[in-house]
């Protein structure tokens, strides 16, 4: 996908966070082009599956963390 031309992209170190089979995994210091307007974030391919082989690896973490969960009520 092309971006449009008036789109500017910088790269950053962002946190990636994702949740699988009812477990969260977070991943600190991905490499990602962040649109500078929308804060929207891209992934090259190499960055996704370097991701997907810390999650399958399921290897030491550098830290665990506590996370709230809430229901979202009406």
């Amino acid at each position: 996908m092309k971006p449009h031309p008036q789109e500017r992209f910088e790269e950053r170190l962002v946190t990636y966070a994702l949740e699988l089979e009812g477990r969260f995994f977070v991943i600190e210091n991905v490499p990602a082009q962040v649109d500078v307007e929308s804060g929207e974030r891209f992934f090259s391919l190499a960055i996704v599956e370097r991701i997907q082989q810390i999650i399958r690896e399921g290897g030491t973490p550098s830290r665990t963390i506590e996370t709230p969960v809430y229901e979202f009520g009406a």
